[in-house]
């Protein structure tokens, strides 16, 4: 038993009953959307049957993303965080049922399903913020990651399993089913979300009443050492050595272009991201966050020049594993650590930039290995990202010793205290200097 609760830490679920509620409901909501991705999917292609039409599913929710996901963090800052998760999932159900609808119309216009799929992004990006602030409201601080695992886990589970029932359910009873799925999702998740405690933003006004002065999240970030170094690194990793554009080439030219063998590049990825979170006990307890992160960061670069260099199938999976395990790891840490040093004053604006961050960094990386790819080799674009990604990760520790030096809070520390101002040290008392983090800050 005592094995199993340091592989799989799960105090989270047993400690917190609205933390528990918050996981069910987005581990429901996360199955919904991966299967109402593939039917978007599926559905364009069958309106279109062209690559332009597909890739405008990116647009269609991309944009939307970055737009309202920064507006999500200043209104986060300003209102109760539950009224606003609350009402962004009620039209999250809302554009999934128009999806429903409008499948069982048999609607044969584009722009009005991508409307539909925008509408709904749209949504999940304002209340994104403010979700993202759920959990260091409702754990302790040395469980803020074990939480956020847990969440990750079931959303490598949706990833691996969602698309491959989608598919299924739109063979037997069509495109209306897997959106009437979603919007149920959709409505589990907005029951659980009722449950939970207000969250009012805490520390708004400083000493004597006065309203604090308003700061945007990138300034807030860049003014803390162990925050801009965190998404720092999370970029750098991203951006020089994401693979899911190569795939298809890599697939082409050593493996004969077999579907299958695409399919399970992906899962592999999967299936690394899922035991690594079978296994999260193990990381979610170590306190040194920052150096995990950087380690994690480290092995995502080195495991995909891995795959650039091998030829083998078996091989190419087994690197592909090891990154998506290095790539949980390296999320779980860096989302404890942005929400465990941010004041929670400040969060959903600091939220919105790791939201922004971790939507464009992989959308870019894929964009710059494919010119990479095309005007080189997969092969080498592959390699060359992978260890660009390890010398830009090992220039980032070498630079900043408040993120190497950064430990999580203890069980009785409170994260990130509610009046301290960007630059206190989680745990201290308000308006307290963070020394170290002044020092570390690159000018």
């Amino acid at each position: 038993m005592r094995g199993r609760i340091r592989f799989l830490d799960t105090r989270p679920l047993r400690g917190s009953r609205a933390f528990r509620d918050l996981w069910i409901g987005t581990s429901v909501s996360q199955l919904g959307g991966q299967m109402a991705n593939v039917a978007v999917l599926a559905q364009v292609w069958d309106l279109t049957g062209s690559p332009v039409g597909t890739g405008a599913i990116g647009l269609a929710t991309g944009l939307p993303m970055v737009l309202f996901g920064l507006l999500g963090g200043t209104l986060a800052d300003t209102v109760d965080r539950r009224a606003v998760v609350r009402a962004t999932t009620a039209g999250q159900m809302l554009a999934a049922a128009g999806l429903c609808a409008q499948a069982l119309a048999d609607n044969r216009s584009v722009l009005l399903l991508l409307a539909l799929v925008a509408a709904g992004t749209s949504c999940a990006a304002l209340g994104a913020p403010a979700r993202r602030t759920f959990p260091v409201r409702l754990l302790p601080g040395d469980q803020v990651a074990a939480g956020l695992a847990l969440t990750n886990l079931t959303f490598q589970a949706a990833m691996l399993a969602g698309p491959a029932a989608a598919g299924l359910i739109i063979a037997r009873w069509g495109f209306p089913a897997a959106y009437a799925i979603q919007a149920m999702a959709m409505a589990v998740s907005m029951l659980t979300v009722i449950r939970l405690p207000a969250m009012r933003p805490e520390g708004a006004k400083a000493a004597g009443g006065r309203r604090r002065p308003e700061r945007g999240g990138w300034r807030i970030v860049l003014r803390r050492p162990r925050l801009w170094g965190s998404m720092a690194t999370d970029l750098s990793a991203t951006l020089l050595a994401m693979p899911i554009a190569l795939f298809p080439l890599v697939n082409e030219i050593r493996f004969g272009g077999n579907p299958r063998t695409l399919g399970l590049f992906l899962s592999a990825v999967a299936v690394g991201g899922i035991t690594a979170g079978l296994l999260s006990g193990t990381v979610t307890r170590r306190r040194r966050a920052g150096l995990v992160q950087l380690c994690a960061a480290g092995v995502w670069g080195l495991a995909l020049a891995g795959f650039g260099l091998v030829e083998s199938l078996w091989p190419a999976l087994g690197c592909l594993a090891v990154a998506g395990a290095a790539d949980t790891v390296s999320v779980v840490t860096r989302s404890a650590l942005v929400q465990c040093e941010t004041p929670d004053a400040y969060r959903g604006r600091v939220s919105s930039v790791e939201h922004v961050i971790g939507v464009a960094g992989p959308e870019l990386g894929n964009f710059r290995g494919g010119l990479l790819a095309s005007a080189t080799s997969a092969p080498f674009s592959l390699v060359f990202g992978g260890l660009s990604a390890v010398l830009a990760v090992a220039a980032v520790a070498a630079t900043n010793a408040p993120l190497r030096a950064y430990r999580t809070p203890s069980a009785a520390a409170k994260p990130a205290a509610p009046g301290a101002a960007p630059g206190a040290a989680p745990g201290a008392a308000p308006g307290a200097a963070d020394a170290a983090a002044t020092a570390g800050q690159a000018s």
